[in-house]
């Protein structure tokens, strides 16, 4: 079993890098936001403008889970961790892009441009084959006795 949960932990930081948009659940409501994951530090990262639900929670004020929804990377389930505000302007430079600049309307330089490290503690995470191996488990499923393998599943804790 815990060579699964380490397996499936690599998996997660190795598609989690694919993954173009999760929930942020900050005390009960989710915002769209746009994650950088960084698997050699540990660290998700994010965007965000001075006052948003985001920014506050970085600053103490909420739980935070994120919430994986995403085909494309492969990846579904939640993770919970600490959000705090992350003064790296080195950081900040290297995730800048067109999509972050469009938010802000002095671009980097503008004022209430503010960078948030996510750091997780715990998670539940489904890893899949994507649609093609999804289609091809049901049909295996539905010409044998066999139930479909969605791939793999699991706690994990970081």
């Amino acid at each position: 079993m815990k060579d699964h949960v380490h397996n499936l932990k690599e998996t997660f930081w190795d598609r989690a890098g694919d993954a173009r948009a999760v929930l942020m659940e900050i005390d009960g409501r989710a915002v769209p936001m746009s994650p950088y994951a960084d698997k050699d530090e540990g660290v998700i990262w994010f965007i965000t403008a001075e006052g948003t639900d985001a920014q506050t929670a970085a600053n103490g004020a909420g739980t935070v889970r994120l919430i994986y929804g995403d085909s494309g990377a492969k990846l579904y389930g939640t993770v919970e961790g600490s959000l705090t505000q992350a003064d790296n302007s080195a950081k900040l430079d290297e995730l800048w892009s067109p999509v972050a600049a469009a938010w802000f309307e002095d671009g980097r330089e503008d004022d209430d441009v503010r960078l948030l490290a996510f750091r997780p503690t715990r998670g539940e995470i489904w890893a899949t084959d994507g649609a093609a191996g999804f289609l091809y488990q049901i049909a295996k499923a539905n010409m044998s006795d066999d139930t479909p393998d969605m791939g793999e599943h699991g706690s994990i804790s970081f």
